[in-house]
């Protein structure tokens, strides 16, 4: 299988280093993606790029609209509107008659947690709108961005179906809360929504009262994240959740247009988190207090590489850690590498093969150093070639 990143970084490696890549055309209002890579890549189409955004563009045409509506259970607030999960470690308990509350057995998922389809369903939404996204912008082909903005019209604006923009009910736990603050870990791809409108900018599939509506939906729901207990709570979470929090806050504060809050949260990140998370040796000791240290601590990765990807445009590098010579992003990194599926980890894993969650840091890092140690670790990793990792393996790009 070819490597992600030696797919595309050789392509636009080489674009970036001679200057060619520039604002000629108006760059999509992405925040995760790379605009000025997104633009290139449209005005100079590379086959197996596109290739590969079809067909992951012509799979997600075949996603039935998706809604919170779908779910069987309803939530507290009798409103099915409302956002709804199970916290997915937890279990009945066998002490008590009732079996609750229940009880943590942390790395085991409770197969009761699939009952209740919003998490699931929205990741699902996200990724194939923005799948179809992008098939859009690189192809002009209206059937992706009719199908995208249906997917993203069901989900946030059509009053039959729409969700209501809080996470009051996310990831509760039976017998003893009925939503708690690592709920919001559960919609850490919100802001992919945010990068498929970016890029279907343009469409008559997309119009001006679909684009005012979602920026109110965001809006209200960035409200709720900065101002609720549960989001406050949040983050202050030391780990991958406070992460995560991260990356939806500031993607949403740049969609929303206030550039200084998400500067100042990644800065944040670079003089606080980082600095907190990530030890000598490039352990990360919140990861490592659970039972599948090797995917929560790429995990937390993920959200770091992708917060690196948001600070770029601010001129930060979040690579380099904040005191020079100290431990960071890319030490954490070098920590995970040679534990590839034929090289066991040596901590508690509960759950085993879970070695390409490494591989969104390892396209970033690639991306961003153009080392071709993280290149070549992608194949080691069996990291999949799809059009999102070539174009998310440019989000760091210089």
């Amino acid at each position: 299988m070819r490597s992600p990143v030696r797919t595309a970084a050789g392509f636009f490696a080489a674009a970036f280093a001679a200057g060619t890549i520039a604002a000629q055309a108006p760059l999509p209002r992405v925040f995760l993606l790379h605009p000025a890579a997104l633009a290139h890549a449209r005005q100079h189409p590379e086959p197996e790029l596109l290739r590969l955004a079809k067909e992951a563009a012509g799979r997600a045409l075949k996603t039935a609209p998706l809604s919170v509506m779908d779910k069987v259970p309803t939530p507290p607030s009798g409103d099915k509107h409302d956002f709804m999960s199970m916290a997915g470690y937890w279990w009945p308990n066998p002490d008590t008659p009732d079996h609750l509350p229940y009880v943590r057995r942390d790395g085991y998922r409770n197969p009761q947690t699939a009952s209740i389809s919003d998490e699931q369903s929205l990741h699902h939404m996200l990724n194939a709108s923005r799948d179809l996204a992008l098939g859009y912008y690189l192809t002009g082909d209206e059937r992706y961005a009719q199908h995208a903005a249906l997917l993203l019209r069901t989900w946030f604006l059509a009053p039959a179906t729409a969700m209501h923009p809080n996470l009051n009910f996310a990831q509760y736990v039976p017998g003893k809360n009925t939503g708690r603050d690592a709920g919001i870990v559960s919609a850490r791809t919100m802001p992919l929504a945010l990068d498929a409108v970016g890029m279907l900018a343009g469409s008559a599939n997309w119009t001006a009262v679909d684009d005012a509506g979602f920026k109110k939906w965001f809006a209200d729901y960035y409200a709720w994240l900065t101002t609720s207990a549960a989001g406050k709570s949040e983050n202050r979470k030391p780990n991958n959740h406070g992460s995560w929090y991260q990356v939806q806050v500031a993607c949403i504060a740049l969609y929303e247009g206030d550039p200084a809050s998400a500067r100042r949260t990644v800065e944040r990140v670079r003089d606080e988190r980082i600095p907190s998370q990530i030890d000598a040796q490039g352990m990360q000791k919140y990861e490592m207090a659970r039972t599948k240290t090797f995917s929560y601590s790429a995990m937390n990765l993920h959200a770091l590489v992708e917060l690196a990807a948001i600070a770029e445009r601010f001129g930060i590098d979040l690579y380099q850690p904040a005191k020079p010579g100290a431990p960071g992003i890319l030490t954490a990194i070098g920590a995970l590498m040679p534990y590839d599926p034929q090289h066991p980890w040596p901590h508690e894993q509960v759950e085993a093969g879970r070695e390409d969650s490494l591989c969104p840091a390892l396209v970033l890092a690639a991306a961003h150093t153009h080392d071709s140690r993280y290149i070549d670790a992608q194949k080691r990793f069996g990291c999949e070639a799809t059009a999102m990792t070539m174009i998310e393996g440019l989000a760091g790009a210089r």
